[in-house]
């Protein structure tokens, strides 16, 4: 059997647990068809690049597939009926990736570093007053050749 990924994109007025509810249905289909599903993993509410179907936000999940290609035909098929799916991808790749997917990695340090705590001015990157730096040696022989 080929190995794919598939990228799924839902309405963003729909709930996460009809989201899930989806992802069970479609995983069904590749079930039904012979197929596995080994990793399904949701990623959440992202803003769109562009406009589809009036949407400007959707809810992302991926889905790691093991089946024959007419059980992927059909779950595409299935998915072109579903008005809530505004566009899927799915591609064939020579191996499943084990773990976490980048998106979910990216997520988990984007969250990490909004833990870390803000300086007086909000900014996280604000160190504070700057202070002069000691001079070196070699500063001080240059300035004084230069003076």
């Amino acid at each position: 059997m080929a190995l794919y990924e598939h990228v799924l994109l839902a309405r963003q007025d729909v709930s996460a647990q009809q989201v899930e509810a989806l992802v069970d249905q479609f995983k069904g289909i590749i079930e039904a068809n012979g197929g596995s599903v080994p990793k399904v993993e949701y990623w959440g509410v992202k803003s769109l690049g562009y406009r589809i179907k009036k949407n400007r936000k959707a809810h992302y999940s991926l889905l790691n597939i093991d089946a024959p290609a007419a059980a992927v035909a059909e779950m595409e098929r299935q998915m072109r009926i579903n008005e809530d799916v505004l566009r899927f991808m799915t591609i064939r790749v020579e191996e499943l990736e084990e773990g976490q997917s980048v998106m979910l990695q990216k997520r988990d340090r984007d969250e990490r570093s909004d833990r870390f705590d803000r300086g007086p001015g909000g900014d996280r990157f604000d160190r504070g007053p700057r202070r002069e730096r000691p001079r070196r040696e070699d500063d001080a022989t240059e300035a004084a050749v230069e003076a």
